[in-house]
């Protein structure tokens, strides 16, 4: 049996063998239970913090710092036997590449947990969340980059003429997509400043709706009339964007015009008149009423009020309850609204005579 233990194969005895399978399997056993051991405890002890910062340590020792230690362990057992100059070279560069495998993925894994877990403290919508794993995945993909340029430098290739190619590259790949990478920039700005977000409705250039999607070159919006608006970033950053989602309260401005023969005792009482119209409604907030101006063929007067929300329907009935308040009010007392008239004059040379007015509210003179 001894003898079956000593016997040599490609360098190292059976016993050698023996001893690394014996020494991963029980390392594996043991890793095994301080791995369940252990997260138990850290996972009672992140429990009672209220912070996330524990939880996603504990999430990095589970899912690459105990695996990586195993495959360490593996390695350096490995190591302790004679190996051929090829095959350890074999062995060594798989372990790099390993090695700069869990370094990558440990990397981006803590940006993207330490950035979406920020936002969902800040209560950041549902959208905003996803919008944000589309733009880490450029930040993973420089990062994957750059360990594979590390690993081949490591390695032993000369990694001078892959930086100096990939410059190049990079500012060949620049000149020929620079509206891309403008629309990409532009989707920046509208990521971190938010003049708009999903669901607001905006007002862009004369276009209007409801943003559905905000993508990295173009955004979505549904437009009052049912069809789909598709907006490049970039000109919708360099345009006013009225936003209003954001709208607190409405202010509106509006004119009336009466005949030019209303009594002058009722000119001074219109203000009140619409004043008191207005102070009925609830949601509204008078704030002015003022004779403006004398108009070609009326008295127009200036009345504003604020609604005290954004809710497009509810202006849309307390502005027509004050419309048609102002309108029984004035048919009470018997002021009429104007509308366009001429006046014409016919003279007579021989006689001069009164004017007489039509039944088209027009004066003429015969």
């Amino acid at each position: 049996m001894r003898e079956i233990f000593d016997y040599v194969f490609f360098g190292n005895t059976v016993m050698d063998y023996s001893i690394a399978a014996i020494s991963i399997l029980v390392t594996w056993i043991v890793l095994k239970l301080i791995k369940r051991k252990l997260l138990v405890v850290l996972k009672n002890l992140t429990t009672r913090s209220n912070t996330n910062l524990d939880d996603l340590l504990v999430d990095i020792v589970e899912r690459f710092v105990i695996p990586y230690v195993y495959l360490l362990i593996n390695y350096n057992i490995i190591k302790q036997l004679v190996l051929v100059p090829k095959a350890e070279k074999i062995i060594a560069a798989a372990f790099m590449f390993i090695t700069t495998y869990f370094a990558v993925r440990l990397i981006n894994f803590f940006i993207h947990q330490s950035v979406v877990g920020y936002m969902r403290q800040k209560n950041e919508p549902v959208e905003r969340v996803k919008q944000v794993s589309s733009m880490l995945l450029l930040v993973k993909v420089f990062i994957w980059g750059m360990g594979m340029v590390m690993l081949a430098d490591n390695l032993g290739y000369d990694v001078t003429t892959i930086i100096a190619g990939l410059g190049v590259g990079g500012i060949a790949i620049a000149l020929a997509a620079q509206n891309i990478l403008g629309d990409l920039f532009s989707y920046f700005v509208i990521f971190f400043d938010k003049p708009f977000e999903i669901g607001d409705f905006i007002v862009v250039d004369g276009n209007s709706g409801v943003v559905e999607k905000i993508g990295i070159k173009t955004s979505h919006v549904r437009s009052l009339e049912g069809q789909q608006l598709i907006m490049p970033n970039a000109e919708m950053v360099k345009s006013v964007i009225h936003n209003f989602k954001r709208l607190q309260r409405r202010r509106i401005v509006f004119n009336i015009g009466v005949v030019y023969y209303t009594p002058s005792t009722n000119l001074r009482r219109i203000p009140a008149m619409i004043e008191d119209i207005i102070l009925q409604q609830p949601d509204a907030t008078f704030d002015r009423t003022h004779l403006k101006s004398f108009g070609d063929f009326s008295i127009n007067y200036e009345i504003v009020y604020f609604l005290e929300s954004a809710d497009y329907l509810l202006y849309m009935n307390t502005h027509q309850d004050i419309c048609m308040n102002i309108f029984e009010q004035f048919e009470k007392e018997g002021i009429e609204f104007a509308f366009p008239t001429q006046t014409l004059f016919v003279t007579n040379q021989k006689a001069d005579t009164q004017p007489v007015r039509n039944k088209l509210g027009a004066a003429v003179h015969q």
